[in-house]
C-alpha cells in the first residue's frame, strides 16, 4: 500500500500538536528538577552521558564512590541539548535520579539535519566514526561519501566497514569490489567482517581499543549484530530486512554507549537511511572529497561549477582517471542538494 501523503495543513497540524506535547513534558520536567533541586542533592561531580531519553538522559559516574553506576538524569532548563558521549557535571538525588548543572566543551561533534532542515547533533567527543554497510541491503556509494564528508567537516577519523562479507556471491562481487577499490585507492582504512561468523573481528576490535568510535549506516547492515559480537554481554535486539523493500528495519532507537573491557568506548546510533548535509558549505563538500585538495582552485574561472565548464581541473583530472565517475557522480549529488544559501 503506498504512503498516504499529507498537505501543508496537515502536516502543520500534526507538528502543532508534537510541539504542545513537548512543551507540557518540558513543563513537567522542569517542575521535577525543582523539586529534586528543592531537596537534597550530592555534590557536582563529572559524568558522561550514555544514552539519551526524551527529555532525560542516562549519566555514568567518573568520579568518587559512585563511579561506574549509572544514573537516570533530568536537565536544567538552561541547559543544550545534550548526546551520547557529552560530558557533563551532574549532582545525584534521591532514589536514583540526579540533575544535570552543566555541560562540558565538546572536542569533536557528528551533525546531521534533522527532517525539518534544523541541525542536531548524533553523538559527541568521538575519535573514529566507523561507517557501516553489507551486501544486503545494497550499499550506495553516495550515503557512504556524504559519511566521509561529515567526517572530514568534524575532524573525526573514518573507517570503512564491510560487513556480513559471507553474503558475497558471483552476482554482488563486481561491484562491491568495484566500490571498495574506489575507497583503498584513496587511502581510506577499509575492513572486511562477518558479525556472524566472527571473520576479521578481531582486527576490528583492533581499531576500536582506545577510542571512542561511533557506528553509523543503513538499517540492516548489522550495527547491533557487530556490537552482540565485540560485547556478547550487551545483547542488543536484531531485526531483519524487509521483505517487501529489501531495507533494514530499525532495531536500536536512540544512541547508546558501551565500553570495552580493554578500554576505549563504542556509540551504536540508531540506522539511518539518508544523511542530509544541510549544515556544510560548498567548500565543505569539497574538502570531504581528498582527491580534489589539489585541483580546488586551478581551475581557469574562479567560480568554476566543475560541470562543463572549459578548463576545470576537476573535468580534466575526471578525463585522466585521477577522480573516479563514481566520486564525481556522489560529489555533484551532494552538491546540488546543498541549499542556496551554502553556496
Amino acid at each position: 500500500m503506498a504512503k498516504r501523503q499529507l498537505n501543508r495543513r496537515q502536516n502543520w497540524r500534526i507538528e502543532k500538536i508534537q510541539g504542545e506535547r513537548a512543551a507540557r513534558a518540558a513543563k513537567r520536567e522542569s517542575s521535577a528538577v525543582q523539586a529534586l533541586e528543592g531537596g537534597d542533592l550530592g555534590p557536582e561531580q563529572t559524568g558522561l552521558v550514555i544514552a539519551h531519553f526524551g527529555v532525560q538522559v542516562e549519566v555514568e559516574a567518573r568520579e568518587g564512590e559512585l563511579a561506574g553506576q549509572v544514573f537516570r538524569c533530568h536537565l536544567r532548563a538552561n541547559l543544550p541539548a545534550l548526546v551520547t558521549g557529552d560530558q557533563v557535571v551532574w549532582r545525584a538525588g534521591n532514589q536514583g535520579i540526579g540533575v544535570i548543572v552543566a555541560q562540558l566543551p565538546r572536542h569533536t561533534e557528528l551533525c546531521r539535519p534533522d527532517s525539518r532542515g534544523q541541525l542536531k547533533p548524533v553523538a559527541a567527543n568521538v575519535d573514529m566514526i566507523v561507517i557501516v554497510f553489507a551486501p544486503l541491503p545494497e550499499p550506495h556509494a553516495n550515503l557512504i561519501d556524504r559519511y566521509l564528508v561529515a567526517a572530514e567537516h568534524a575532524g573525526i577519523r573514518p573507517l570503512l566497514l564491510l560487513n556480513k562479507f559471507d553474503l558475497i556471491d558471483e552476482h554482488n562481487a563486481p561491484a562491491l569490489n568495484a566500490l571498495l577499490s574506489v575507497y583503498r585507492q584513496l587511502g581510506y582504512p577499509v575492513l572486511e567482517v562477518s558479525a556472524h561468523h566472527g571473520d576479521g573481528m578481531e582486527k576490528l576490535q583492533e581499531q576500536l581499543d582506545g577510542r571512542i568510535s561511533v557506528f553509523v549506516g543503513q538499517s540492516g547492515v548489522g550495527k547491533s549484530s557487530l556490537v552482540n559480537s565485540l560485547l556478547p554481554e550487551v545483547e542488543t535486539r536484531v531485526g531483519p530486512l524487509s521483505e517487501l523493500s529489501g531495507q533494514g528495519t530499525h532495531t536500536t532507537t536512540t544512541a547508546r554507549l558501551f565500553h570495552f573491557p580493554g578500554g576505549g568506548e563504542l556509540i551504536d546510533s540508531p540506522g539511518i537511511r539518508e544523511f542530509g548535509l544541510g549544515h556544510v558549505s560548498r567548500a565543505d563538500v569539497e574538502a570531504g572529497f581528498i582527491e580534489f585538495n589539489d585541483l580546488i582552485g586551478t581551475c581557469r574561472f574562479r567560480d568554476c561549477k566543475h560541470d562543463r565548464e572549459p578548463g576545470c581541473a576537476l573535468l580534466k583530472a575526471l578525463e585522466d582517471g585521477r577522480v573516479q565517475q563514481q566520486r564525481m557522480n556522489s560529489y555533484r549529488s551532494i552538491i546540488a542538494s546543498l541549499p542556496e544559501s551554502s553556496y
